[in-house]
Formats: structure tokens, C-alpha cells, sequence
């Protein structure tokens, strides 16, 4: 009794600073599942490089690494480009949207006098100047995140990149280690796994594609200036799922209010709009198709990580989803996955007799289950020559 008291009391404590280990050592393993979700995704494109234009593995995964940040940095440009431009025409202005909004002019100053808002801030004028002064203070504090998340992001990369190149060794040794039916099994879990993320990525993509392209149409139909580059901020932004599109309806509707009122509440209606579509339609039939699961798995799942693991958790829902299905489906019996009774009993089972389907249809009831006398088994009538000669198996 002794004995299992602390081989328990043993497991507990293991458990506990397993658990503590974990937490303490939280950023560096969301890394490193941020690495392992890019390696998968790219690692079809690197093995279709390596089998069409170089040779070697580590050389393909440069090539592959390269041209995805080229892209990258040629999206950010067509982004930023016209927002520095934009930013430095508003600094130009400043000094006279200010004075118009001071007077109630200009749009700025319509839309304070509509909503009651200088009279606001002529009374809360003394807590603006404090609040403005913490934002000061905690210059600091941004620029450490700022940094830690430059850090981050070039760790990731690394991982990425690594897992990349040496991921068929892992795998290699991997299944040499488990063998056999083993080994099969895991090669068809990973493949799977590896066709989930990668349809997971391919339907967000969509969905964010879509959600751009509505918002261009909005926005130029109002007027709002700079539509392609919103809507290609919205885009980017939608790739978060559940709250990717209310961050694009704060840019998109930021824009649309200082253009015009009108066209501020006209983008607010379209987002409030669009995201219940997104949510309850768009994301589920189309990940359910990408990824394989019902609509109800998608959503449940995906408001259940975004409130446990937030952003991250959000990000990675629906790919843990698919996995999780397909090691339900690995290593739970079909039986236990259907949730299959046994079949209710016919009369052939109460009274121990063969059920009606399984009687001769010639009506003969015959011995040894409906043969006829002087018939074969297989049902064929015997042969001329052979019906004075007694039956083989008699």
C-alpha cells in the first residue's frame, strides 16, 4: 500500500513539473509550433523543387524560403508605399484639420458636432493630456515587444528552415524505428496530417480572398480613396480567423469615415454584415471541405482554441481538428466511431431456425437446410449418368 501510495504521489509531482516546465517554457514551444505549422504547408513546394530544378534538399528549401519572402516583401511594398504617401499628405493637413475640427468644419468637425464629441473632449481635455502622457512612458515597453517579436519571427524562420530540410531524415528514422505495420501507419497519419494543413491553408486563403475583394467593391462604390490597399489590409487581416475581419472593419471603416459619414456607416453595415457571413457560412463549408470536417466541428472548435490559446489558438484550430480526426479514426475501432449497436434480433434469431430470406425458394422443405432429395448442393440438377450412382459425400 506504501508502495503505491508513492509510485502516485510520484506521478503527480512528474505531472506537475512537466506542467510547470511547459509554461515556463511557453514562447520557445509556440515557436517551434509555429515552425513545424510553416514546414508543413511549404514542404510540398520544396519537394516538387527538388524533383524538377535542384537537386539537393537544403538548396531547394533556400529557393523556396527566398521566393516566398521576395513575395512577401513585394505585398508589403504595394501596402506600405501608398501609406507613407498618404501618411505624409495627413501631416501636411494636420494643422488645418485641426482648426477645422476646433471650428466644427470639415468632416472631422461635422462628425464631432453630429456625435457630441468636442464638447467631450473640452471636458475631459485634462485626462487626454494624462493619457497621452502614460503613451509616452511606455515607449519603453512597446519597443521591447517590438523587438522580442523581430526575434521571434527570425527564430521561426530558422525552425522552419531546419525542420524543412532535415524533415525526411526524422522521418526516415522515425519509421525504422517503428517498423512494420508500425511504420505504415505513421507514414499514413503524416501524410494526412500534411494534406490537412496544407488544405487548411489553401481555404483561408480563399476566404481572405473574398473577404478583399467584397471590401474593394464597397469601398470603391462609395468612394473611399486607396480602395486596392484597404482592401488588400483586409484581406491580410481576415487571415485571423473569427476576429481577422473586425480589424479590417476598423481600417476599412476608419477610412470610410474620414472620407464621408455616409460612407463610414455604409462599411460598418457591409463588415457587420459580411463577418456573420464569414463566420457561420463562408469558414465552415469551406474549411469542412478543405480539411474534411462538418461545419459544427470547424465553428465549435475554433471559438474553444481562440478562448483557451487566443490569436494562436485561433490560428491553429482547424488543423488540430483534422488531426485529432484523423487519429480518432487511426487508432479508435469504426465500430466505437459509428457508435454501432448490435442488431436487433429476427425471428430466425428467437427461434433458432434460418430467417425467411435464407429458405429455399422452391418451397421444398428437404433435409440439411432445404436440399432436395436427390439434388447437388450447388443447386444443379444431376447428370443422366448419374442418378443411379449414390451422392460423393454420402
Amino acid at each position: 500500500m506504501a508502495r503505491r501510495t508513492l509510485i502516485v504521489i510520484g506521478l503527480v509531482l512528474a505531472t506537475l513539473a512537466g506542467l510547470a516546465l511547459v509554461w515556463e517554457t511557453r514562447r520557445v514551444l509556440m515557436w517551434v509550433v509555429v515552425a513545424a505549422f510553416f514546414a508543413v504547408a511549404l514542404n510540398p513546394l520544396v519537394d516538387r523543387v527538388q524533383r524538377r530544378l535542384v537537386r539537393r534538399r537544403a538548396a531547394a528549401t533556400l529557393v523556396v524560403f527566398v521566393a516566398s519572402f521576395v513575395a512577401l516583401a513585394a505585398l508589403g511594398v504595394l501596402i506600405v508605399v501608398p501609406l507613407l504617401d498618404e501618411l505624409a499628405r495627413f501631416t501636411d493637413r494636420a494643422p488645418d484639420l485641426l482648426r477645422e475640427a476646433r471650428a466644427g468644419r470639415g468632416p472631422v468637425g461635422e462628425l464631432l458636432e453630429r456625435f457630441h464629441l468636442r464638447q467631450y473632449a473640452d471636458v475631459h481635455a485634462d485626462q487626454f493630456q494624462r493619457f497621452g502622457g502614460q503613451l509616452g512612458r511606455s515607449t519603453v515597453g512597446l519597443v521591447r515587444g517590438a523587438a522580442q517579436g523581430v526575434a521571434g519571427v527570425l527564430t521561426v524562420v530558422v525552425l522552419a528552415y531546419l525542420m524543412v530540410v532535415q524533415g525526411p531524415r526524422i522521418t526516415a528514422g522515425t519509421l525504422a524505428l517503428a517498423g512494420g505495420a508500425r511504420a505504415e501507419r505513421l507514414r499514413r497519419i503524416g501524410r494526412e496530417s500534411a494534406r490537412t494543413i496544407t488544405g487548411y491553408l489553401s481555404g483561408n486563403l480563399l476566404i481572405s480572398l473574398i473577404c478583399g475583394l467584397a471590401t474593394f467593391v464597397v469601398l470603391a462604390l462609395t468612394g473611399v480613396p486607396f480602395a486596392a490597399v484597404i482592401a488588400l489590409l483586409v484581406a491580410i487581416a481576415d487571415l485571423i480567423p473569427l476576429v481577422g475581419a473586425t480589424l479590417g472593419a476598423i481600417v476599412a471603416g476608419g477610412a470610410g469615415f474620414l472620407h464621408s459619414p455616409t460612407a463610414g456607416v455604409v462599411v460598418l453595415v457591409f463588415f457587420v454584415v459580411y463577418q456573420q457571413v464569414e463566420n457561420h457560412l463562408l469558414q465552415p463549408v469551406i474549411m469542412s471541405r478543405a480539411v474534411q470536417l462538418n461545419p459544427l466541428t470547424v465553428l465549435v472548435s475554433v471559438l474553444l482554441a481562440a478562448e483557451l490559446g487566443g490569436l494562436l489558438g485561433a490560428l491553429l484550430a482547424i488543423p488540430a481538428a483534422g488531426i485529432a480526426r484523423i487519429l480518432l479514426r487511426e487508432f479508435v475501432p469504426a465500430d466505437r466511431q459509428a457508435g454501432s449497436m448490435p442488431a436487433e434480433p429476427g425471428p430466425a434469431d428467437r427461434t433458432g431456425g434460418p430467417a425467411p430470406s435464407e429458405r429455399p425458394r422452391s418451397g421444398w422443405p428437404g433435409p440439411a437446410g432445404g436440399r432436395p432429395s436427390g439434388g447437388r448442393r450447388d443447386g444443379r440438377q444431376p447428370a443422366p449418368g448419374d442418378r443411379d450412382r449414390p451422392p460423393a459425400d454420402e
